[in-house]
């Protein structure tokens, strides 16, 4: 199986780099998601990789072999797009044997693989239909069956769950996510949607402007972003930030916001900090509601937005938005009285408000 090696890759349109100098390195069978905002250049990153789109400068090695100079068609990768590129006037079975019939594989030899990938992809009872006559999660299966047929050594998939609705997101990610399992291939997934890239990604890829702010796991992501743009594009919601002054001690430093007062864990790239700014973090599902500890931060609460299980409790702190997420179940006729919360120290985090870079990590 094969790996992917991007290094000091740059994509130029004219004086702007829309791709910027990224190196990253994919393992083989690794399941990575290129995650970020429209505009910050994962799908570029796809496509060069693919080689549908030039590359300005830099590498790009599938496999141990450089293929900046290989055409898309040799460079064995499969592309599944968002807008499904079927062909409308043929079949399920012969949109998948296409690219069969393109490379010349044998006639007897087709069906057999198109009814093995069919069957995988729970369209066995659709081939002789059009694409104009399957729902659109049955069209992208069939967009995938195309891939799968050419036994890729690498699968690229180009945010192609955007065009549907949300519950077959949902059940489209879970058969992606078996379907790698079974195939055990090496994948690179795009999507504007951190949802999609925590519930599928062995490891994410955070882009930005052009740049990579941060690689790991999701739950490296989650617990301990790197930077303040992580911080808020990971989670769903996102990390609370707010500013806040850093006063007390080196041992026991503690961060002003507005009159309430926030216990920080005693890292050392604090010490040298007391009276300046920084940018304090807190994940909703950190803030305690229940059980609160003898320094609670008062709250505004403004609305309870009730999820089944699980609410949002939407209030004010020092005049600032500070989402908290709690569990309903046993607890929801008291939501509506929360007034305050508190917060492990080891759960804040506490980021430089000029860079917006972490400041140490304390523990997860």
């Amino acid at each position: 199986m094969s790996g992917v090696k991007l290094s000091q890759l740059v994509k130029r349109y004219g004086d702007i780099d829309v791709v910027n100098a990224i190196d990253l390195e994919v393992q083989p069978h690794e399941f990575v998601v290129l995650v970020g905002p429209s505009g910050c250049g994962k799908s570029t990153t796809l496509r060069m990789i693919a080689g549908l789109e030039e590359i300005s400068s830099g590498t790009v090695t599938i496999n141990d072999r450089v293929v900046n100079r290989v055409a898309p068609k040799d460079r064995d990768v499969a592309m599944v797009f968002q807008n499904y590129a079927l062909y409308p006037h043929l079949s399920v079975a012969d949109n998948i044997a296409f690219g069969l019939r393109i490379r010349k594989t044998p006639k007897d030899q087709i069906k057999p693989i198109v009814a093995d990938v069919a069957e995988i992809l729970g369209l066995t009872d659709y081939l002789e239909r059009r694409p104009a006559d399957l729902s659109g999660g049955q069209r992208q299966r069939v967009a995938m069956g195309r891939a799968i047929v050419r036994h890729p050594m690498v699968f690229l998939f180009d945010e192609p769950l955007s065009n549907l609705d949300a519950k077959l997101r949902s059940q489209m990610r879970a058969e992606i996510k078996r379907l790698h399992k079974r195939l055990d291939v090496t994948s690179i997934y795009v999507t504007h949607d951190q949802v999609e890239a925590m519930t599928l990604a062995d490891r994410i890829v955070v882009m930005n402007k052009g740049m990579i702010e941060q690689v790991g796991t999701p739950m490296e992501l989650f617990l301990n972003p790197a930077n303040t743009f992580v911080a808020g594009f990971i989670g769903s919601p996102p990390m609370n930030q707010f500013d806040a002054i850093l006063s007390g001690t080196s041992s026991a430093p503690v961060a002003e916001i507005g009159d309430q007062r926030l216990s920080l864990p005693a890292l050392p790239e604090l010490a040298d900090r007391i009276g300046s700014s920084v940018t304090v973090g807190i994940r909703p599902e950190h803030a305690q509601v229940r059980e609160l500890n003898d320094n609670p931060i008062k709250v505004d609460l403004e609305l309870v937005e009730t999820l089944g299980s699980e609410a949002l409790l939407h209030t004010k702190l020092a005049g600032k938005p500070f989402i908290i997420k709690t569990e309903t179940e046993g607890y929801f006729s008291m939501l509506e009285k929360v007034s305050a919360f508190s917060v492990s120290q080891t759960r804040v985090k506490v980021f430089d408000s000029a860079t917006g870079r972490v400041l140490g990590q304390a523990g997860a």
